[in-house]
């Protein structure tokens, strides 16, 4: 048994601490939003926050996550941040086929909790391996400068 706070909120899980976050959240908790993608670690898809850093949850065991705050693409809405960054991909019509969102999405909020206004440079470089297989990087790019504005 594993206990951690999920998307705010004191969860126990009944899973083998060995077990990769991203297998906890879909198998034993239901929570099909966290993507696999690649299973190394490479793609992005799987991206939750752990203790507000972003993690690929398909290489982190669940033992990672103990005690600390696990936040999920399910919760990341209810963060103002996180928000933001959402209704910016919907403004920027980011999504195409949509698999890879989820890690995006995650990924941009942990960058924009850390740095308030991030510049080309540090954006990609917080988005380097979340990858999208449509090629929107440059609207992901532009939806994560008007979400910084939106939080300005």
């Amino acid at each position: 048994m594993t206990t951690l706070t999920l998307n705010g909120k004191s969860t126990t899980v009944d899973a083998d601490p060995a077990t990769p976050i991203l297998w906890a959240l879909r198998d034993t908790l239901g929570m099909t939003g966290t993507k696999f993608g690649c299973g190394m670690a490479q793609c992005g898809a799987c991206t939750v926050h752990v203790n507000g850093r972003a993690t690929r949850s398909c290489v982190t065991p669940l033992s990672a996550a103990s005690g600390a705050q696990l936040t999920t693409i399910e919760g990341v809405q209810a963060d103002r941040v996180g928000q933001a960054v959402i209704d910016a991909w919907v403004k920027h019509d980011v999504a195409q086929c949509g698999y890879c969102q989820s890690g995006q999405v995650m990924g941009a909020t942990a960058l924009l909790k850390r740095i308030k206004k991030p510049s080309d440079a540090q954006i990609d470089e917080a988005m380097a391996g979340n990858v999208c297989r449509c090629g929107t990087y440059q609207r992901i790019r532009a939806a994560i400068h008007d979400a910084a504005k939106a939080l300005a």
